[in-house]
């Protein structure tokens, strides 16, 4: 029976950084390393700053930095040191080459695969940790096994993270489910019992689901699926309440009341966003397209053309509002983070908005309480929207409230869905006294009281909701 004494984790990013600090934290009885070839990230492990912001983070890991929980370049130490290797490195969307936009670019899980081949000197429990295409394991498995000898063996597991950002922590002290697929092979369910003891130091038995390989790694891809698909219906249904006079929450708190249904992911918003989401629905697309099925494939991928169809819809919205031209005139923009406490603007719809606001030549001011000046400019400054940074911060300001960002601004619009811009938490009559008249708000992720708002003068437009519906 194999007991896990020693674990490394190669990746010190949003998954791997989060995962191996509760670990740590939960089992004092096992070293965890998290490694990482970056060396300011480490540094900023290893400081009073993390890299990431994550409500419980911090206290998980100064609990146990130091103790049994470490941060290091120290790669090939590491893999020699640990019974088991979590692969939690970086798995985008491929920009270039076969499969470009859908498939997941794989380098990194293949590049970490071949450094535990080469400098392991004993037998290892490889576990993929990265969000990754069904089948993926077959590919490292490849990798370990033409590099295995009679002494070295490794056994290769699927963990996927279920992590909502923002809940991270909450999420791993107590989770819904763990999963773990392995080969049935003997020495694949051992290793799968090995990893399974880990999680049992706090997590309830009942609650570590053991798989095969292949269905574990299907079901975080799927998970993320039905999770957006549930986003686009409802908010393919806000277009419809729109234009009908539905009110969108009402709707979505008929629908989730619906046992089974439930509640969860009925909001409408501008979209979603993340680093999984796309990503992983994409992932689905490619896979199905691979696999000869067309009409799967075309299914999935709906899902994402509503989710751009959705921002489009509420960009041409504040335009058309705002008299059909946006030229030099002043866009407060509320958040940048792709949804509330977290500072992660992968694939965040403010990023979307922000640029066709520039493309119409507005000005635009923003204020996030948790993005960095220099995340946003980099993420506004891909190639292909403006050509540098200069451009970018010729139309874009960085505020440092929401005060300032709404200051003879023409419009206030609403893209993430922080509490402090609550109409209970920031002050709309200041906002409201410092806007040029008349003074328009956007609420793109229905957080405000619009008939409030509207009382203190705003003209408000919701997603999903008609001003003018009931008053008929």
């Amino acid at each position: 029976m194999t007991v896990v004494k020693n674990i490394c984790c190669i990746g010190a990013g949003y998954v791997g950084g989060p995962t191996c600090a509760v670990i740590a934290y939960k089992c004092p009885d096992i070293k965890v390393t998290i490694v990482d070839v970056n060396p300011g990230r480490i540094a900023a492990w290893n400081s009073d700053k993390l890299p990431i912001y994550e409500p419980g983070l911090e206290e998980v890991v100064l609990a146990c930095r130091g103790k049994n929980l470490f941060f290091s370049t120290d790669v090939d130490g590491a893999i020699q040191e640990a019974d088991l290797i979590f692969v939690s490195v970086n798995t985008p969307t491929k920009k270039s080459g076969m499969g470009a936009g859908m498939a997941a670019d794989l380098a990194y899980v293949e590049s970490a695969t071949r450094r535990i081949a080469e400098v392991a000197k004993s037998s290892k429990i490889v576990v993929e940790k990265s969000t990754v295409p069904c089948r993926t394991a077959q590919s490292m498995r490849t990798i370990l096994e033409a590099n295995s000898t009679p002494e070295i063996h490794f056994d290769i597991l699927s963990n996927p993270e279920f992590l909502a950002e923002g809940t991270a922590i909450r999420d791993l002290l107590s989770p819904d489910r763990v999963l773990i697929g392995a080969l049935q092979t003997e020495t694949g369910i051992e290793a799968q019992n090995a990893l399974v003891d880990v999680y049992t130091h706090w997590v309830p038995r009942e609650r570590v689901i053991t798989t095969n390989l292949w269905s574990s790694e299907l079901s975080k891809l799927a998970a993320n699926a039905m999770l957006a698909q549930r986003i686009s219906s409802v908010n393919a249904l806000s277009a419809i309440c729109e234009a009908t006079g539905a009110d969108v929450d009402e709707v979505a708190y008929a629908c989730g009341r619906d046992s089974r249904l439930g509640a969860k992911f009925l909001k409408a918003s501008v979209g979603f966003g993340g680093s999984c989401f796309q990503k992983d629905i994409l992932n689905l697309v490619y896979l199905s397209q691979q696999l000869n099925l067309p009409e799967v494939a075309d299914y999935w991928h709906q899902v994402v053309i509503m989710n751009e169809y959705q921002k489009k819809r509420f960009v041409r919205n504040i335009i058309s509002t705002l008299f059909n031209t946006i030229t030099n005139k002043k866009i407060a923009v509320l958040g940048f983070a792709f949804k509330k406490d977290t500072g992660d603007t992968r694939e965040s719809a403010a990023i979307t908005l922000i640029k066709d606001f520039m493309q119409e030549n507005a000005r635009v001011a923003i204020y996030d309480p948790k993005v960095e000046r220099e995340q946003i400019y980099m993420d506004l400054a891909e190639p292909g929207v403006v050509d540098t940074q200069k451009e970018v911060e010729k139309k874009v300001q960085i505020c440092s409230s929401a005060y300032e960002a709404a200051e003879g601004a023409d419009a206030v619009v609403i893209v993430t869905e922080w509490d402090e811009f609550r109409d209970d938490q920031l002050d709309y009559t200041k906002i409201y006294a410092g806007m040029n008249k008349p003074a328009f708000l956007f609420d793109g992720r229905l957080i405000v009281d619009a008939p409030k708002l509207r009382q203190l003068g705003f003209k408000v437009s919701v997603i999903g909701k008609n001003e003018l519906a009931g008053t008929a």
